[in-house]
């Protein structure tokens, strides 16, 4: 008779897609009690669980009301969510992962936190190992004289803001070279923001890829778009969407779906284009 008690906090709500995902990977999504309404990822977490926040926003008397032992957010964003629970003497944790190691150290953490530290490694490290194939597989092509395309990720249309740091990484690991590198080291999409259009179209983007947080990225208004029509991108009609819930999530979804879309795209790219 195993008289071991769980490990970890057995009551955790998620205020954001990312950890809810992770739990349910790990096997542990009978300790989640309350999820975002955002979240999307796993699908039955939507009918299974009830949804107490948005992203800014988050009802605070429902969860008081989960009696949770422990909540979990990500960022400054959500900063005033976790003060007021704090000031309820609810335990939070906050995470702020920005970059794709720092992802990976959330994902330990968590997996750690609710006694799944082995087999949160395991998943990590199958994932670790993907990424590498993936780099070696871009190599191979650079080697034998393809060239790696320029890639615009849009984050948002109006205004333009490029892609943050873990996808801008992400995407280098998949082959593309971000158009605006120096931006990805912002963390907050008003820093990311691309004031003149133009200056996208003087970058010379090989690939755009959309993913409008949530709202359908339409190709044919970024065709539209004055003076774009010569960009190669616009011209080889190389525009693509990844839909936010599976690149813009810095978790799970971003090292699995995400990155292998960017993969499928670039390769796709080098092999006829490059």
């Amino acid at each position: 008779m195993n008289l071991q008690p769980t490990l970890g906090p057995k009551r955790i709500v998620c205020l954001t897609e990312e950890t809810t995902e992770w739990l349910y990977l790990l096997g542990q999504e009978h300790r989640v009690v309350g999820i975002s309404g955002y979240t999307v990822r796993p699908r039955r977490a939507r009918d299974e669980k009830p949804k107490v926040s948005a992203f800014l926003t988050a009802r605070i008397d429902k969860i008081l009301a989960l009696q949770p032992d422990c909540v979990f957010g990500f960022s400054d964003l959500q900063a005033d969510i976790a003060a007021a629970l704090v000031r309820a003497g609810v335990q939070v944790t906050v995470f702020n992962q920005r970059s794709v190691e720092e992802v990976f150290s959330m994902l330990y953490q968590v997996a750690a936190m609710v006694g799944c530290a082995d087999t949160g490694l395991a998943w990590m490290d199958e994932r670790r190992v993907r990424l590498d194939e993936m780099r070696r597989e871009v190599h191979t092509l650079v080697a034998d004289g393809k060239r790696r395309p320029r890639v615009f990720f849009e984050e948002w249309d109006v205004p333009h803001i490029s892609a943050i740091r873990w996808v801008s990484e992400l995407l280098g690991v998949a082959g593309g070279d971000d158009c605006f590198p120096e931006l990805a080291l912002q963390s907050l999409g008003k820093d990311r923001i691309i004031a003149d259009g133009a200056e996208i179209v003087r970058r010379n983007p090989d690939i755009i890829i959309g993913s409008w947080c949530g709202k359908k990225f339409r190709a044919e208004k970024v065709a539209a778009r004055d003076g774009w029509q010569d960009v190669p991108a616009v011209k080889t009609g190389q525009l693509f969407e990844i839909k936010s819930a599976d690149i813009l999530q810095p978790g799970p979804a971003a090292l699995t779906d995400g990155v292998e879309q960017l993969h499928r795209i670039v390769m796709q790219w080098m092999k006829t284009h490059g």
